[in-house]
């Protein structure tokens, strides 16, 4: 604003520059003198348009320009507003420069944990705090998570699981069924559960099934290390402010079962209290991937592998086709195993089912089998096993062991799936 009342402010110009913790970002104004120059401050004020580039303005006494800056805030900590004001031209300009700090914090925190459910699918769990004081800025330091979405990468789906709209939370009923049907009548109390508020201190957590969105997505499947994508969240305030923030990119965690890998480097069984089985759990295919991965540093001379790799380690996995998650005593039940070789060597493999190591449930009939010359990098064979439980409870189904018949390397395998034994005695079911 022109505070002199006989002068006019010729040859105005605004430039104006945001300095994050990272980098600085310009802030266009529409008075940085880029166009043309034949507009001056009129009486009472001028708002500019951002889209409304003008030149150097002359500002008549008594009357100003106004001009607004906006940029999305995507960092915290500590912030500068630079704004610099130029008028005169010769040896009559003047410079004016003006800095305003500012600290910019995340009202939420965001956890992650992400559990694998298959060679294709991963649950990713994300839990949200508010992490506003109390009282803090205008509402009390309360917000409403407004919507909140998991964006994956290109091949991969995202739904979140356990209903909600937008941001809402979804409150389950007693019965197994959520609150977001419109047609049903809500209390007062119930609508304010699934509004997604939280205030200070409170969370919530999401939850996404990422899976894969094509049927060639699904037969590479989602290794150790693949991009799952980021959780995105917005949330509103009670005087209209708005944000927008998301999640550090998720990744699959690895398969390797505790206790896989003994002091010496070579491959151990892993006992059933481990609770790792190999049904659902990806190992085959984070095998596969470090199969490919160590090919290509093989091909790179100058890179130095260090550590195991896990298919070094697992260079046959064996992984059950579907197996029952119950059985009936007594009863014998086939069993679909694929056995994949992930070495870079043909191989004849002959199937083990050690009795030795099984409890509960146990191999029935023949528990040796020859494969036959087994092709490298991802070859199979699938071959047929018969078990029968012995004793009801929940069991795992192990003491498998894959042995190359030229070398003689034998390949302990991890428990392959859990199942319930039961006890049908006609109408009346034990467990």
């Amino acid at each position: 604003q022109n505070a002199d009342p006989p002068l006019p402010i010729r040859s105005l110009t605004v430039t104006a520059q945001l300095q994050t913790p990272s980098r600085r970002w310009p802030l266009p104004c529409g008075l940085e003198g880029g166009g043309s120059s034949d507009r001056d401050g009129a009486a009472g004020g001028t708002g500019m348009d951002d889209d409304d580039p003008m030149g150097p303005l002359d500002v008549q006494p008594g009357t100003g320009v106004d001009s607004i800056v906006s940029r999305p805030l995507e960092e915290v900590g500590q912030h500068i507003l630079r704004v610099e004001v130029a008028y005169g031209s010769g040896p009559t300009s003047r410079t004016l420069r003006k800095f305003y700090r500012f600290n910019v914090s995340s009202p939420l925190h965001i956890r992650e944990l992400t559990v694998r459910a298959g060679d294709d699918r991963c649950y990713v769990s994300i839990a949200v705090e508010n992490a506003s004081s109390a009282g803090a800025g205008t509402g009390g330091g309360g917000l409403t998570i407004s919507a909140a979405d998991f964006h994956p990468p290109v091949g991969l789906v995202a739904e979140r699981v356990g209903g909600g709209v937008g941001g809402g939370f979804g409150i389950v009923a007693a019965d197994g069924s959520d609150h977001t049907d419109c047609t049903k009548t809500m209390s007062a109390v119930s609508l304010y559960e699934t509004s997604g508020r939280l205030e200070p201190g409170e969370s919530y957590r999401y939850l996404f099934l990422v899976r894969a969105a094509s049927e060639d997505a699904a037969l590479r499947g989602i290794a150790c290390g693949d991009e799952l994508g980021k959780a995105v969240f917005a949330w509103r305030k009670a005087m209209g402010e708005t944000g927008r923030i998301a999640s550090a990119s998720v990744r699959c965690p690895p398969a390797q079962p505790p206790g896989l890998v003994s002091e010496d480097g070579t491959t151990s069984v892993v006992a059933a209290s481990s609770k790792f089985v190999v049904h659902r759990s990806g190992l085959s295919v984070d095998a596969a991937a470090a199969a490919a991965n160590r090919m290509a540093r093989d091909q790179a001379p100058s890179q130095q592998q260090g550590g195991a790799s896990l298919d070094k380690i697992l260079p046959v996995t064996v992984e059950p086709i579907d197996p029952p998650s119950h059985l009936e005593l007594g009863k014998p039940v086939e069993i679909k195993l694929l056995v994949v070789n992930h070495s870079s060597e043909p191989m004849r493999l002959q199937l083990q089912m050690r009795l030795a190591q099984m409890s509960g449930v146990v191999v029935c009939g023949l528990s040796f089998k020859n494969l036959g010359e087994v092709s490298p990098s991802g070859g199979s064979s699938v071959v047929d096993v018969r078990v029968v439980a012995l004793v009801t409870g929940l069991f795992y189904v192990q003491g498998c062991s894959v042995v190359d018949l030229t070398t003689g390397r034998e390949v302990a395998q991890p428990p392959l799936f859990n199942v319930f034994v039961e006890r049908r005695d006609g109408n009346r079911l034990e467990q």
